[in-house]
């Protein structure tokens, strides 16, 4: 039985036929190009007028006037100037490389650095002026809080060992001792002169840095705890074996610890001697004075001043700090000159006896004749390095008095170098 057709079915219409396709339009001819014709020519299309000269004429000239002949031709540009030829390198002193250099395998000691007799004497004669500096610091900020002014006494006390400390040290050097680093002329002659006297003492080179002083010394300085200073003028005057000779003796401080043990006597007396300079400063203005009000204030207070250390002395038995304390300046000038003592030998035992005698005497000459001016020795400049400028005229030379220190007390080093040369086998 066939099934029933659905409701409303229809037949489905048929498709349309398929017809031609159309065709494609590459059939017709492709239009021509426009290169293949001539352009058409602009309007008026003549020759550009010509310049009345061979250049454009200038804002406000002639163009009537402007030719060849009646204008007048331009300057021409000055020429680029040459480079100047380069000055020949500065020929090496024949005395300059003067520092015989030892052979063989260098051997570093496994101790480097010490405390002598001198260095430890002068700890111990700056712990009354320390405990009276201790003693400032804590009063002073106990004025605001007693918490605050032991936070600050114990941070004083631990401030002290940044000597030690890199960073500090640079500071220290650059910003209160004026000190630069050298240059890499002055570094590769300080470098080589260096290896030679730390290959001596058997120490390593790279503990200790090396700066420049700009000082009209022949000397060097050792300060903080790994920091060696020479002047520029020492530098500049001296040949390598008495630079060596004087940056031997500055090793023979921080050898010795008297560097660091100086330094942290100068840090932890520092407010104790501000104190003093305050007191002793306004007592001087006041008994100088046109009033006669502030002379007498001035001397009542001396006088009170004078009976405050009868009493700690005699009646609270504070001796042992007074004492100390009014013996200090004589003391610690004659450790001073110990410790110079001691870097001199140093430096002659490492074998620049010698060479620091001689640069002793040089100085001593110069410091010890006010009406002679010193002779100028020749300059010792690395290549490249700049000039010095020429010698003052001989009735020009200002001379400078020494100062009062044991580093230039010239003639009893000498005395002493040359007994010490004298004694030794």
């Amino acid at each position: 039985m066939a099934p029933p057709a659905y409701p409303r079915a229809t037949v489905p219409p048929a498709y349309p036929d398929p017809g031609e396709p159309p065709s494609y339009p590459g059939d017709v001819p492709p239009p021509a190009y426009p290169g293949d014709t001539a352009p058409q020519p602009y309007p008026n299309d003549t020759e550009p007028p010509a310049y009345p000269g061979d250049e454009p004429p200038y804002p406000g000239e002639d163009l009537g006037t402007n030719t060849p002949a009646a204008r007048t031709p331009a300057a021409a540009p000055p020429p680029h100037p040459e480079a100047p030829p380069t000055p020949p390198a500065t020929a090496p002193h024949p005395h300059h490389d003067d520092l015989t250099l030892q052979s063989g395998r260098k051997h570093l000691k496994a101790h480097q650095r010490g405390v002598d007799g001198a260095s430890l004497a002068q700890l111990v004669m700056s712990l009354p002026v320390a405990l009276i500096s201790l003693s400032v610091v804590f009063f002073a900020f106990s004025l605001v809080n007693a918490a605050l002014g032991l936070i600050m006494a114990a941070a004083w006390l631990l401030s002290g060992p940044l000597v030690f400390h890199r960073p500090a040290e640079a500071a220290i050097a650059r910003y209160l001792l004026g000190m630069r680093r050298p240059t890499p002329e002055e570094a590769h002659r300080l470098g080589a002169v260096w290896a030679e006297v730390t290959r001596r003492a058997g120490v390593s080179r790279s503990t200790y840095e090396l700066w420049v002083q700009e000082r009209a010394e022949l000397n060097a300085t050792a300060a903080a705890g790994h920091i060696v200073a020479v002047t520029r003028h020492a530098m500049d005057r001296l040949p390598n074996s008495q630079l060596a000779a004087v940056l031997a003796h500055e090793l023979g401080h921080h050898v010795g610890g008297h560097t660091w043990a100086g330094m942290l006597a100068d840090w932890y007396a520092l407010p104790a001697r501000t104190i003093w300079r305050w007191i002793r400063t306004g007592l001087a203005r006041l008994l100088r004075s046109k009033s006669k009000a502030n002379v007498a204030c001035g001397g009542c207070l001396t006088l009170l001043l004078l009976q405050f250390l009868y009493i700690l002395t005699f009646q609270e038995s504070m001796w042992w700090l007074v004492l100390p304390l009014v013996a200090a300046p004589v003391l610690i000038a004659w450790l001073h000159r110990r410790a110079e003592f001691r870097a001199d030998d140093y430096a002659a035992g490492l074998g620049f006896g010698d060479e620091l005698m001689t640069v002793l005497a040089t100085e001593h000459r110069a410091w010890s004749a006010p009406d002679v001016p010193a002779p100028v020795p020749p300059h010792f400049l690395p290549p490249g390095a700049p000039p010095m400028p020429p010698p003052m005229p001989p009735q020009a030379v200002p001379v400078p008095q020494p100062p009062r220190s044991a580093h230039t007390n010239f003639e009893a080093r000498l005395q002493h170098l040359r007994r010490e040369a004298a004694e030794r086998p």
